[in-house]
This record gives structure tokens, sequence and C-alpha cells, in this order.
């Protein structure tokens, strides 16, 4: 049995029974109209109807004929033909205009474009992702930073590609520290982000793209693990900081937009400055590019006031580094990369062989051995000991 036949039957049973309550005096004919969900002038030509040709009258007339605005076989026959042997190749748009104007055909867009998609002519178009609006800004500066990088050849004059890293506010679009490296990853993200704590402080959030050491992501394209944090989460973590993870570019559409207009600008800049290496361009970009670029497309925040928590060097220095934990071998010195860092002589303890301690691997190459919240040593980036730390309670 057909759908149209099913709901044909339904309608029956519901009239027969309003019908009934009507002629009973029970139901007036707009109530009647209303239990049946139409208007009292559809009830009263049923109602006739019903009168007139018992339960056939009520059957929906247009079953088992044609739709009036069906395209002819012939017609139809016809399309395909032109379209197989003329107009292979066209986009249904064009071939539709060409059928109206060449052929006179009189039905409409759509079902050209649908009956070349199901006949396998044309390939249906994929679907659209959703609809994105703009993100407001924050309103005060501090409490969203974003950090990227881009890959670009920023020096004409050097013989290969760069990253350039950036840190900026949300609220203002101000950027805070901008600077080239060989290669992006975790030292750039604490560089970046240590010029903006010693100058700023502590901002409340930072937003980044999903790249392998900002998160651990358990399958490419999926949410990332909030468990399983990597060097930069595990000190945005311990500083405080809430760490948001952008899915899309257009999430990170302000850094994108940036980035065009820095990889437009800064070559220039840098080719009419003279510079050919990456250590004077970035002293180009932080004493001479920056300072002109905030001054130029900075906006104002939509607050007075900042989000920034003014903090000490020594409460986000020892955070932001590669922290591993080694154990102290016979000769009091800690493997780690290649080097033989060697524990001086401490008044905590005669010696920490066998002892479990913490390698801290700075940004500018430098290290740090603590013993739990004690730092013993601290190294260059050869492994020589620069300066020895025990601190003790007063």
């Amino acid at each position: 049995m057909r759908r149209t036949e099913v709901l044909d039957g339904v309608r029956m049973l519901k009239f027969r029974d309003v019908f009934g309550r009507c002629e009973q005096g029970r139901l007036s004919k707009l109530e009647a109209a209303e239990l049946l969900g139409i208007n009292e002038r559809t009830f009263r030509r049923w109602c006739r109807r019903y009168e007139e040709e018992g339960e056939a009258g009520l059957l929906d007339r247009r079953l088992g004929k044609p739709s009036a605005r069906r395209v002819p076989a012939g017609e139809v026959e016809e399309v395909e033909r032109l379209y197989r042997e003329r107009y292979e190749g066209f986009t249904a748009k064009h071939f539709h205009e060409h059928l109206v104007q060449s052929h006179s055909f009189r039905w409409g867009y759509s079902w050209t474009k649908t009956y070349l998609q199901n006949r396998g002519y044309l390939q249906k178009a994929p679907r659209r992702g959703a609809h994105r609006r703009k993100r407001p800004r924050k309103p005060l500066p501090g409490m969203m930073l974003h950090q990227d990088g881009s890959r670009h050849g920023w020096i004409p004059a050097f013989d290969r590609a760069l990253d350039l890293i950036i840190t900026l506010d949300d609220a203002t679009n101000e950027i805070y520290s901008a600077f080239l490296v060989e290669e992006e990853g975790t030292f750039s993200s604490f560089r970046g982000l240590a010029k903006v704590f010693a100058v700023w402080g502590l901002p409340l959030s930072l937003y980044s793209d999903r790249g392998s050491h900002y998160f651990f992501t358990p399958k490419a394209g999926e949410k990332v693990d909030p468990r399983a944090l990597t060097q930069v989460g595990r000190g945005l973590a311990q500083l405080g900081i809430e760490h948001i993870a952008a899915y899309s570019p257009q999430a990170r559409g302000r850094c994108e937009r940036m980035f065009r207009t820095l990889q437009d600008r800064l070559p220039k800049e840098l080719a009419l400055a003279g510079i050919a290496d990456m250590e004077a361009a970035n002293r180009f970009i932080a004493d001479v590019f920056l300072p002109a670029y905030n001054a130029r497309f900075a906006v104002t925040a939509a607050e007075p006031g900042s989000a920034f928590v003014p903090v000490g060097l020594t409460q986000w220095q020892d955070v932001l580094c590669v922290q591993e934990e080694r154990v102290v071998g016979n000769d009091n010195t800690v493997a780690f990369q290649g080097l033989r860092l060697q524990i001086p002589p401490s008044r905590l303890r005669p010696h920490f062989v066998k002892a479990k301690v913490r390698v801290h691997q700075y940004y500018d190459g430098t290290h740090a051995i603590f013993h739990g919240p004690q730092c013993l040593a601290r190294y260059n980036a050869n492994g020589r000991v620069i300066e020895e730390t025990v601190k003790w309670a007063a």
C-alpha cells in the first residue's frame, strides 16, 4: 500500500469521527475544521463531497495523475541527447542557459542540474561548511594571546625560508613579540612567551594551532588529548594559563590575515634596509619594524585596563623550559643530550648518586639541574657550570 493511500485512510477515519460529532451538534463547523487542521471553508467543501460521493469524495484527486509541471518524456530525452552530443562538459548553469536561449526549454535550472547529476553527467557539489561568524575581540589586553608561525622567504637576500614566530594580543592586535628562527618548535614558543611575560606579565589564555609542540593529538584531524601535555602545555598549566586549540584555519583568522600583511611588508623592509642574515633581521624587527607596525595596525581595546598579571622573573623562568627527569651517575654527573652535567658539591647532601633529578633546558641553550624545588646548578650551552645555587630558609 502506498504512503498516500495510508494517509487518506487515516484522514477518512478522523473526518468521519469529526463529521459525526458535527452532525450531532456537538461541534461547530469552525471547531471541527480546527480539529482537522484545515480552515472552515475546506471543511464545508469536504462535507459536501462526502454527502454527495461518500468516502470516494475524500480521496486525493491528484493520485495517479502526472504533475502538470512534469517535464515531458520527449523533452527529457532531448535534454540528455543535447548534453551528451553537443554540450558535454558544460556546467549545469551554462547548459541550462543554452537550453532556454537556443532550444526553447521552459523548465527550471534546478531540474536541469538535478537530472544531470542523477544521470551521472555531473558530480554533486561537496557539502558546504558551517556558516562562520567573526568572533568579537576580547575587551581587555591580556585576556587572550595568539601565537603562530609562518614559513616564508622573509629575507630576500637569504638563501632559504625561515619561520617567523609572532605572539599578539587579541584585544588590540598588537604584536608583542616577533622573531625569525630556522624551525618553529617548543623553544621558539617558550622564547615568544618569555618576551611577553618579562614585559607585560602572565595572560589569562593562549590560543594556538594544534602543532605537535603545542598539543598531543591521538589521531590526526581529531580532538587533542587534554591529559597528555606537551612541554608547552605543561608550562602553561603550571602557570595557570588556559591553552585553547584552534581546529581550523578560519579559527585562526586573525593570525592568517596578519601573516598575509607581514609577508607583503616585512621582506620589502628588510631588503630596503640591506639586511641579509637572520641575526640582523631579528634586531631590525624588534627595534624598527614592530614599533612602526603596531603604530599603524594596533587598535584600542574595548575597555580600559589590563588582564595581565604582573609576576617576577623567578616565578616563570624555570617553568618555560623543557623539563626531563634523570638519574645521577656514580660520578655525580647527569647525561643529557650528549652533555655531561657535573653536579658541584652541595650542602644539601654529601652526594646525589642514584638520586632522581630534573634537568631544565631553556630556549637560550642554557641548562639547570633541580632536586625537588632546589636548583643545584646552572650551566651554559656547553655544559659548564655558570652558577651554583642552594637556597636556605632564613
